[in-house]
């Protein structure tokens, strides 16, 4: 099970109060458990789930010196010293992970785990299937913004090209034309100076604020090969990456043509790397409770710069989860088809001898989804319906779009390479 891979483990030691001794071992942290295991006999001295955790604190005393407690329901304390590469950056990560599985609707605390019914299965992998379709739509949205930005440019350059025209042919007028200026240059011009202070007030409106934005997640962020790991956010815009520290100061920004890759190293763990000629590269590794959120979205924008690294393939085993989506959406027909197939076992065949039929008529009669549970799956799908109708429609529109692009583009290549002859004409 991948709930059960550490997600992050620290060298250090553990202080087994029962025996006042120090035991050297790992400390290893996974999507819901802290978990120290010792080196010599290799078991588990301490298991801590993170939904029992009620604080976590660097502590140190005239004995004990740099130590890490955390303190566990039923006022239980573990003593961790000795980690490395330092307690504050164990600190950093434990605390970043604790805190957004408290955030959670998930995070609750509970004794046990309940296992949820089919009904809720479904309805956990389809909401997720919505918000990476609802993701999609966003991007989609300011990608057609883009081209809108885009056409306007190709007009103001086509109406340039035309003023362009009109001096030319006054500058191929011949030398003995009484009226001077041609009574058109004018208005020309009053009329590019119009457009020039409209696209400026535009382009100065869209500055303000940051547009574009998809998502922001906090993060816990170390750059290049560097072991300080520092809270700070994870921000994707439609053209860039951002990297920012705990006080919202901008680390770096990737932007969207300057990245080189994307590594992901596990569902919760990525870095991002812009390469550079004769200068280091300049890499940032960050690590977040919430990276499936964003893993969709980075897979779409930068889809061959993604490259999923050896150890992710430790996490395959089922899907990625995170403490705010516990269920991915990539699992959403694997989960049908284990339902249609659990439906199909439950059936009643033609010939059963009397004394299983009793049995086998109570395991039919058991709701596999629950009437609340099917009409709650009738509008969520109704909404995936209208969303990917408005994808369609978007996609269509923006396929539009590029063709006018193209026409236009090609149009304003003739004209240059026509103005640029008859400019060496006159030289």
């Amino acid at each position: 099970m991948s709930r059960d891979i550490p997600i992050h483990s620290w060298p250090g030691s553990y202080y087994i109060n029962t025996e006042k001794r120090w035991v050297s071992g790992t400390l290893s942290l996974t999507c819901t458990t802290l978990r120290f295991t010792s080196d010599k006999a290799e078991e588990s001295l301490a298991s801590v789930r993170l939904s029992r955790i009620m604080e976590i604190k660097m502590e140190s005393s005239s004995f004990i010196f740099s130590t890490l407690t955390v303190l566990e329901e039923g006022n239980v304390k573990h003593w961790f010293g000795s980690l490395r590469p330092n307690r504050v950056v164990v600190y950093n990560v434990l605390e970043h992970f604790w805190r957004e599985r408290l955030l959670s609707p998930s995070g609750v605390p509970t004794s046990k785990a309940a296992p949820l019914s089919k009904g809720k299965e479904l309805i956990s992998l389809v909401s997720g299937a919505q918000r990476r379709l609802e993701d999609t739509g966003k991007v989609l949205t300011h990608q057609g913004e883009q081209f809108d930005n885009i056409m306007q440019g190709l007009d103001k350059i086509e109406s340039d090209l035309g003023v362009a025209d009109k001096l030319l042919s006054e500058l191929e007028s011949p030398p003995w034309w009484p009226f001077g200026k041609l009574p058109w240059k004018s208005q020309q011009e009053a009329k590019c100076e119009q457009a020039a202070q409209s696209h400026a007030s535009g382009s100065g409106s869209k500055g303000a604020g940051r547009q574009g934005l998809i998502v922001s997640i906090p993060a816990i962020v170390s750059k290049g090969g560097q072991l300080d790991l520092k809270p700070g956010s994870l921000t994707v815009l439609v053209s860039s990456l951002e990297v920012r520290d705990s006080s919202s100061r901008l680390l770096h920004c990737f932007e969207r043509g300057e990245v080189d890759d994307v590594r992901v190293h596990s569902p919760y763990e990525l870095s991002v790397r812009q390469r550079f000629i004769g200068k280091p590269d300049i890499s940032y590794r960050l690590l977040s409770a919430r990276m499936p959120e964003v893993l969709s979205v980075l897979e779409m924008q930068y889809k061959k710069k993604v490259e999923f690294m050896p150890e992710y393939s430790a996490f395959q085993t089922t899907p990625a989860a995170s403490p705010c989506n516990p269920e991915g959406a990539d699992s959403v027909w694997s989960a049908a088809t284990s339902l249609f197939q659990h439906c199909h076992e439950t059936e009643v065949p033609m010939e059963v001898p009397a004394g299983d039929l009793t049995q086998l008529q109570v395991k039919v009669l058991q709701p596999t989804v629950t009437e609340a549970e099917a009409q709650e799956l009738k509008q969520m799908l109704l909404q995936l319906k209208n969303l990917a109708l408005e994808a369609e429609s978007e996609l269509e529109r923006q396929d539009e779009a590029l063709d006018v692009l193209a026409s236009s583009t090609d149009r304003a290549t003739m004209n240059i390479d026509r103005h640029s002859r008859r400019m060496r004409k006159l030289l």
